[in-house]
């Protein structure tokens, strides 16, 4: 396959559209695995789809601008691409179960922030420090919608828990390689799906509203969470490889599998959102939302 170069990452699936990610996640899978194991994680799409919509049987529909269901699915997607980056250079691929296992966790890794119908107080911006436990609450409260064994519950529990910041990796929870390394997947995914879109910068001020609802110390002003970016990012870098083990580099094997692309698009958006913060910083001539005017937010006024 011959390389492409200058590509960039929004170019291969257009995250704004579920439906295309959605579509991709499924060819990439059943290049995996038996097209029938994908059933459960079908039914899951379209039932949390319906979650962040206001469709789904007690509960409102999604009324966080950031932690949206496009993150979902960015996320989903991210999963996925390192699932088949890793079976592309191993002999011995992610088990059936596994992958099945870590794809719901994406799914259903941010459903805490939906409130329950009976929540009428502020958005589900307010749960930030706990939504993870929330979502791990949603899942054990209503697997059986989604076709979901009981006897999953604990490992898509397990994976889900990778995504909350606060917390380190206890090598020692894990029953085995394989769910370790979904763990270090999803972890992952859930860091390089956000930091790594186009319009990132812009969605920070969403980001800064959900935290200032929900008390995070650290971010009185907008311009707070833009500054504050660059600490956050040097920490992730280093969860990124203590943490989940370098997991980031199987996406390399991904793009090069599926588009002849012989680097990891990932990691240079990332660091082509960083290099832009740090202009945006070293310039106070104009303020600073002037230069945070793409895609969708070039008519939107925060």
């Amino acid at each position: 396959m011959e390389e492409k170069k200058n590509i960039r990452l929004a170019e291969l699936i257009n995250t704004k559209n579920p439906s295309e990610v959605y579509n991709n996640v499924k060819k990439f899978f059943c290049d995996n695995y038996d097209k029938k194991s994908f059933e459960t994680i079908d039914k899951t799409y379209h039932l949390i789809s319906n979650l962040f919509e206001g469709k789904f049987n007690g509960y409102k529909e999604c009324n966080t601008q950031y932690h949206n269901f496009n993150h979902t699915v960015e996320v989903f997607l991210a999963s996925m691409r390192l699932i088949d980056g890793y079976n592309y250079i191993n002999n011995k691929k992610l088990s059936n179960e596994i992958s099945v296992n870590l794809l719901l966790a994406a799914l259903f890794h941010d459903t805490g922030y939906i409130q329950e119908m009976w929540d009428n107080t502020g958005t589900g911006a307010k749960y930030t420090d706990r939504h993870v436990l929330r979502s791990i609450s949603f899942l054990e409260k209503e697997y059986k919608k989604f076709g979901i064994k009981s006897e999953d519950i604990k490992i898509i529990t397990n994976i889900i828990q990778s995504t909350d910041l606060e917390n380190g990796k206890n090598k020692n929870q894990f029953v085995s390689d394989e769910e370790r390394l979904a763990c270090s997947f999803l972890g992952t995914a859930d860091i390089i799906g956000q930091i790594s879109d186009r319009e990132y910068l812009e969605r920070l001020l969403f980001l800064y509203y959900e935290f200032r609802e929900a008390g995070i110390p650290g971010y009185k002003t907008e311009f707070d969470i833009i500054k504050n970016t660059i600490i956050f990012y040097e920490k992730i870098k280093i969860r990124l490889i203590k943490f989940f083990d370098d997991a980031y580099m199987y996406s390399i094997y991904h793009f090069k599998r599926r588009y002849g692309v012989q680097k990891n698009l990932y990691i240079s958006e990332i660091n082509n959102n960083i290099e832009y913060i740090r202009k945006i910083l070293a310039d106070n001539t104009t303020n600073f939302r002037k230069k945070l005017k793409r895609g969708i937010f070039s008519y939107i006024n925060f």
